[in-house]
């Protein structure tokens, strides 16, 4: 069985993420009214980031949001500060619709899947093998997350075409990089700068985060393979061995695709060793597929009005999901106008002082679980809370190392089960995969999971780390 790759958000997924974050929406306001507003002091620390002053401490304030700039807040939060990231976002979600529509109609991305189905479905369970491990990677090594997203609806079709499903597909995909991200090995964006701010250098205690890769990989393999021999469909089914004929043109074009985006992937890699290409990955990537969706198709012989036609199409059909973006960014947006995001992590850091040793590191990790509820960019979350983090587990006689891998874990997991993450939200609309269907099935690896990464960090504590 084939599965046709696509950028169009069915209804039903839509309407399920929509009705969802509407009424996240609706909390987040009743809160504004329940919770009293008060705010952190801020600082610049040497590095020019505004970060929470820990000698100033914090205060209650005037606060509340009026009624009207809530119903508008999912377009007013374009206009609130640090909304750059929230509008490229936008624009790299653009681009990959438009870009994905040229190389679906010209056959391309068909033409591979074939290929692959029909060079390793005899050994596809060695290939889901190799691509989990791969992309758990990219999180691990070079904080990849909102960058796979190109690459989520090609997996989910490669997992339909070898026999399998779209949660499959996803879970090879977008859980994996996840996992990757959140075990934090030389995540730049979590690790490296939860360590400057922390006075560590940068990457140090890197065996920890290391033993967590290579426990979490096994776990996440096992999950999906689980359930991917539940429902497979039957192997002679799904090799294709006689279907497959290659073709020259397409060959070609497949390949000018795989360097270019290769391309991409290389400056992704370096991003790792020059932290002044951080800021630039997600831009690159972009840059990188545009080029990959308009070089590729041409190749294949597609004229220059098919191509701006499909593109412009594609454009189109991903609006939805730039709807749903909107929608949960405006929940921290409602948050913090009402100024009470500080007052719900003072009161978290409060509770913290009447636990015993062992359940403060878990309590850490607890706290950056549900902040990153409400801050999805693991960077922004750093400068807020390891100020308030690490001293409150050195009171404690635990370790900045040990916290900033609690830090780590909290900030990568839930970014694919929080509704209000915006690469999730993306990647189930591409795979039409209902949001609620997406929760019932992760949550099992979820609470597997957090067990496993629970006895990680009291280990870390037994031992020292």
């Amino acid at each position: 069985m084939k599965k046709k790759v696509s950028i169009d958000i069915s209804v039903r997924s839509f309407v399920t993420a929509v009705l969802v974050i509407f009424c996240l929406m609706v909390v987040s306001y009743v809160l504004t009214f329940v919770i009293p507003s008060g705010e952190y002091a801020r600082t610049i620390n040497d590095a020019g980031n505004t970060i929470i002053d820990t000698d100033a401490g914090f205060s209650y304030v005037e606060g509340g949001i009026p009624f009207w700039k809530w119903i508008l807040s999912p377009f007013l939060v374009l206009a609130a500060k640090g909304s750059g990231t929230l509008i490229a976002i936008i624009i790299f979600l653009l681009v990959i619709g438009g870009a994905f529509t040229c190389l679906d109609k010209s056959g391309i991305l068909n033409y591979m899947l074939e290929g692959i189905s029909h060079k390793y479905g005899r050994m596809r369970y060695r290939l889901m093998a190799i691509l989990t491990l791969i992309f758990m990677a990219l999180g691990a090594l070079v904080g990849s997350f909102e960058e796979v997203v190109p690459l989520v609806p090609i997996v989910v079709a490669l997992a339909v075409s070898l026999g399998w499903d779209e949660l499959t597909g996803m879970a090879m995909s977008l859980l994996a990089v996840g996992c990757g991200f959140a075990s934090g090995v030389l995540n730049p964006f979590t690790v490296g700068v939860a360590q400057s701010l922390a006075g560590l250098p940068m990457f140090s205690g890197v065996w920890l985060r290391a033993l967590s890769f290579c426990l979490i990989y096994p776990l996440l393999l096992y999950f999906i393979r689980s359930h991917a021999k539940k429902i497979e469909m039957p192997l002679d089914e799904t090799a294709a061995a006689s279907d497959f004929i290659p073709d020259k043109k397409m060959s070609r074009a497949l390949l000018t695709f795989a360097v270019i985006m290769g391309i991409g992937i290389v400056f992704i890699l370096c991003s790792t060793f020059i932290p002044a290409l951080q800021d630039f990955t997600m831009i690159a990537v972009a840059i990188m597929f545009l080029i990959a969706g308009i070089t590729s198709p041409l190749l294949t012989g597609m004229k220059v009005t098919e191509l701006i036609k499909h593109f412009g199409k594609g454009v189109v059909a991903i609006f939805p999901a730039v709807l749903m973006i909107l929608m949960a960014a405006s929940i921290r947006y409602t948050l913090e106008e009402a100024k009470i995001l500080d007052t719900i992590l003072h009161g978290a850091v409060g509770v913290a002082d009447n636990l015993p040793k062992w359940a403060v590191i878990l309590f850490i990790y607890l706290i950056v679980l549900g902040m990153n509820f409400f801050i999805g960019s693991g960077s922004a979350k750093a400068f807020m809370l390891i100020p308030l983090i690490v001293p409150l587990a050195q009171i404690f006689g635990i370790s900045p190392q040990l916290c900033i891998v609690a830090f780590a874990f909290g900030d990568g997991f839930s970014n694919v089960i929080y509704p209000t993450n915006a690469a999730l939200l993306i990647s189930l609309g591409l795979a039409d995969i209902n949001y609620a269907k997406w929760f019932r099935w992760t949550i099992k690896f979820q609470i597997m999971n957090l067990i496993l990464t629970s006895a990680i960090l009291l280990f870390g504590l037994a031992v020292g780390y």
